[in-house]
């Protein structure tokens, strides 16, 4: 199925943001790495507000955007090949999580973040739980395709202008499928808010 993100989306300015993103926004501190930043939003208001604040994305077109906005730092890197400095706050916004793929990549995530992390730094992020999309039967089963490990596991592909991109994996996660992976690394998982439509935003620390 398509789904269509309007251009302007990747320019908002806080008040244009849904509410679960500025309640993210509002509880960074510290050192900030804004993973997947695309074309800055997020990182030009934390800048604007005073906080320290790196963006890092692996487009190198969505690093020159940002520049060219006026972020004054920001990295063109895989997230898995970013070692570089101790941060604060890890900032995954617009289901930044969405890169680890699978469930096993978010467990590889996980664990590269975990490196990044100054002692009492924090993880925010958020997801959605993709249940929804599946039918339900009378006693309140679920119907999942047998072909996937997990159900918020995908496939993506970008398209504009008639060029298309390669597929790629892309996870939504559900708040317990997460807690209970984030758990077993040592994280303790707060659900900072719960949106109108299986949506949610979350801190991990350890």
């Amino acid at each position: 199925a398509a789904e269509e993100v309007p251009i302007d989306y990747f320019f908002r300015d806080f008040e244009q943001m849904p509410k679960l993103e500025r309640i993210a926004l509002q509880n960074c501190r510290g050192a900030v790495l804004d993973i997947g930043c695309g074309a800055g939003s997020h990182s030009l208001y934390l800048q604007d507000h005073g906080i320290r604040v790196t963006g890092l994305d692996q487009s190198a077109r969505a690093i020159e955007v940002t520049r060219s906005r006026g972020l004054r730092q920001s990295v063109c890197r895989d997230i898995l090949e970013f070692k570089v400095g101790k941060f604060d706050t890890l900032l995954l916004l617009m289901n930044g999580i969405g890169i680890a793929g699978t469930l096993e990549g978010l467990k590889k995530l996980l664990r590269h973040l975990t490196g990044l992390l100054n002692p009492g730094g924090q993880i925010l992020m958020d997801s959605s739980d993709l249940i929804y999309m599946f039918e339900t039967d009378a006693d309140g089963g679920v119907w999942v395709p047998g072909d996937v490990a997990y159900y918020g596991e995908g496939t993506y592909r970008w398209e504009y202008g008639g060029a298309k991109g390669n597929p790629f994996p892309w996870l939504f996660v559900d708040s317990r499928t997460l807690e209970k992976e984030a758990s077993q690394l040592g994280y303790r998982m707060e659900l900072l808010a719960m949106g109108d439509h299986y949506d949610y935003r979350a801190r991990l620390t350890r």
